[in-house]
């Protein structure tokens, strides 16, 4: 396969880039489009329904203003008339009569009924000895006939005979002798019953002609309204949706309405869904031109921004990439007086520092490996490493030191990030008393930096066998070998420690405690059951108490507690007397089936912040011999 030169390949590189680029903007840019002119049609439809719902709501409120108004009229009419026959009955036997009055009253019917209920005068002959039992629309007075207080006014509905839509209002005459009752034609409130008619809203907000609108029942799917007057009356599926569809549909949606694909967006108004539908024919017919004088001036600006880079990338990028490679084969020949200083961008320039500063790190070599050398009388292990390269630089023998098994010395080798946290680690857990010496992993190493710079260089010494033996010796000369506690030369030390700073000792006190019957058990049974004697006394002390304790076995039988860091002297005297209980519940087992109850005595003393603890111990000793005196006393 051609290795292709830097320059080719960035020339292949910016034209396939460019067109993907063109490729990937120009369909952003469409589906920008879209999303615009959805949202446009969405928000169009929103403020049309919006409109819609206001005019419907002003002309509900005309509709039962106008409705109250007539029933109103309607009733005083009534009212009136019955007025006028009570004035004049002989107007009854007369139909011209009554029809002057109905003229004059400005109403269309009047009918009188006697107390029966059967109409035998008004100005409709044609309707006399209808009762009301004649029909649905006469048998909404018919309550009249049981309770003459009753002023009925009948909603707008088709009456008996003609089924004609009518108000009818009907009352009875102040003498209670017959009831009249009214008819009136309701145009002004038919006039404004028309006004709320959604296909007559839809015409007065029709802009757009591509546009139609449509009204559907929410429950039944029937369309109640619409611009095309051919779809009312239809069911929704008729036109291609489903009122699911719909109810589930928030935003705008796209459907076949009528065999076109078009754009919804629904809206629930009242009783109904509210829709505006336009087809995608219209919706995104300015698209294609758009985007073809998009795509125009996209190619143009690419070709240009192509050229212009690729021309400056061969300038500053790929010359300088030359002209380094040339100083880095010097270098390798062996021409380390050479320097690299390319200039021509920041990156190059870094580059340039970099390749300085490693053929630097190669010239102190020589520096670094005499610091090593004069640490050559012990195990030691070498690493290096700055942010400036990943890789850290080790000797074989680092990995044996830190008991780093092999693939996990590769991965902290490879990174000098893990390698960092791996040795901030370690020093989180130094040894106490040495310097510069940590635990790890069971062994002890030293550990010791040099940092210039950037360049950290680090030598690692496995001081295991060192430590070992010192805390080996400090162990023999500070602890008591048969009990484990601390003897009186660790006791001092310890106690010297904590009385350096007594402001943090709390309340405290020194116990002295004597192992009673030792002589005995070991005339008994012998010294080695008088060793697990004391070894089982020493097992109370070691952990005794809540709080902090020093225990220690000073010889022979004697023991010290010093109890410490407790709240108030309360809470440490009940603690020191504890040990009376601890007496009586605590045996020890000799052997051979030999079991003997372990007594001690004790006496102990307070100790205050600038005590001296050896007096309170030799205060704490004599009431310790007194308390054996009581014993003995007691047990005689």
């Amino acid at each position: 396969m051609q290795t292709l030169t830097l320059r080719n390949i960035i020339s292949r590189y910016m034209r396939s880039a460019t067109l993907f680029l063109v490729i990937v903007l120009l369909a952003l840019l469409i589906y920008i489009q879209i999303v615009n002119e959805q949202g446009q049609a969405h928000e169009t439809a929103t403020q049309t329904f919006f409109q819609i719902e206001q005019v419907l709501e002003k002309n509900q409120e005309a509709l039962i203003e106008t409705r109250a108004d007539y029933r109103q009229t309607c009733l005083h009419n009534a009212e009136a008339i019955a007025y006028m026959i009570e004035n004049d009955p002989s107007v009854l036997t007369s139909v011209a009569a009554l029809k002057e009055i109905a003229v004059l009253m400005e109403v269309d019917e009047i009918h009188i009924f006697d107390t029966t209920g059967r109409i035998y005068a008004g100005t409709h002959p044609e309707y006399y000895d209808y009762t009301f039992d004649s029909g649905d629309q006469m048998r909404f007075f018919k309550p009249m006939l049981t309770d003459k207080s009753l002023r009925l006014v009948q909603d707008i509905t088709p009456n008996t005979a003609e089924a004609k839509l009518m108000q009818y209002s009907a009352l009875w005459s102040q003498n209670g002798a017959f009831i009249v009752q009214v008819g009136m034609e309701p145009v002004n409130v038919l006039k404004a019953t028309e006004k709320n008619e959604l296909s007559y809203i839809f015409s007065l907000f029709r802009v757009n002609q591509d546009a139609n609108y449509y009204a559907v029942r929410k429950y039944s799917g029937t369309i109640v309204g619409s611009t095309d007057l051919s779809c009312v009356g239809k069911d929704l599926s008729e036109i291609g949706l489903s009122l699911s569809e719909i109810a589930a549909r928030d935003k705008g949606f796209h459907a076949n309405v009528n065999g076109e694909r078009s754009y919804c967006v629904f809206m629930e108004i009242g009783e109904n869904y509210i829709g505006r539908i336009l087809s995608c024919q219209n919706l995104y017919r300015r698209i294609p031109s758009t985007t073809t004088a998009l795509a125009a001036c996209l190619i143009i600006i690419a070709m240009i921004l192509s050229c212009v880079a690729t021309r400056y990338m061969n300038r500053y990028v790929v010359e300088g990439i030359q002209s380094i490679n040339e100083k880095l084969y010097s270098i390798a020949q062996g021409n380390l007086d050479e320097t690299v200083n390319i200039e021509s961008s920041v990156e190059l320039a870094q580059l340039s520092r970099y390749i300085n500063r490693m053929k630097k790190s190669i010239l102190d070599s020589s520096r670094k490996m005499s610091y090593v050398l004069d640490k050559t009388n012990m195990y030691i292990g070498v690493y290096e490493y700055n942010r400036h390269m990943k890789r850290v630089r080790i000797t074989e023998h680092v990995p044996r030191i830190l008991t780093l098994k092999e693939q996990e010395a590769e991965r902290l080798s490879a990174d000098y990030r893990a390698f960092r946290e791996f040795i901030a680690d370690l020093r989180k857990d130094p040894v106490a008393d040495e310097t510069c010496v940590f635990s790890c992993r069971g062994r002890y190493v030293k550990l010791e930096e040099i940092s210039e710079n950037d360049d950290i260089f680090g030598v690692i010494i496995d001081v295991t066998e060192e430590i070992e033996k010192r805390k080996k010796i400090e162990a023999e000369r500070d602890y008591d070998p048969l009990t484990g506690l601390y003897n009186r030369r660790g006791l001092e030390t310890r106690l010297s420690a904590l009385f350096g700073g007594p402001e943090t000792l709390g309340c405290s006190a020194v116990v002295m405690i004597d192992a009673d019957n030792l002589k005995v058990i070991n005339d008994t049974y012998g010294h080695d059951a008088g060793d697990v004697y004391l070894k089982e006394i020493a097992g109370l002390f070691r952990d005794f108490g809540p709080k902090s304790r020093v225990s220690a076995r000073l010889g022979g039988d004697e023991f010290v507690l010093f109890l410490y860091d407790y709240d108030n002297e309360q809470e440490l005297t009940d603690t020191i007397a504890l040990l009376a209980d601890l007496e009586n519940h605590s045996f020890a087992d000799l052997g051979g089936q030999v079991r003997v109850p372990l007594r001690f005595s004790f006496g102990y003393s307070l100790t205050g912040q600038s005590a001296d603890y050896e007096k309170r111990m030799k205060e704490a000793d004599e009431k310790m011999y007194e308390n054996k005196r009581q014993r003995k006393e007691l047990s005689v």
